[in-house]
C-alpha cells in the first residue's frame, strides 16, 4: 500500500454549486476523489485517523461560496 503523503482538500466552481474534493498523494501515485463519490463518507472517517489531520478542514474549504480555497489537511513533511 501506498503510504499517504499529503491530503489537500479544494472546491471545484461547477456554475451553479461548488464540489468539495480531495487530493490524496502518496510516494508513487495520487488519487482524486469527490463529495459525489461513492464512498467519500468511508474516505473522510479513514483520513481523519492519520496523525495531526486538520479536522476543520470543511469550514476552510467551503466559504466564501464559488472562490478558490484550498487546504492541506495532511501533510507528512
Amino acid at each position: 500500500m501506498d503510504e499517504i503523503q499529503k491530503v489537500t482538500f479544494f472546491k471545484r466552481d461547477e456554475h451553479t454549486t461548488d464540489l468539495i474534493c480531495c487530493d490524496k498523494e502518496g510516494r508513487e501515485r495520487g488519487w482524486f476523489f469527490h463529495e459525489d463519490a461513492e464512498g467519500w463518507e468511508n474516505l473522510l472517517r479513514h483520513l481523519e485517523r492519520l496523525p495531526n489531520f486538520q479536522r476543520d478542514w470543511y469550514q476552510q474549504v467551503v466559504q466564501p461560496p464559488f472562490a478558490t480555497c484550498v487546504t492541506v489537511a495532511f501533510s507528512k513533511s
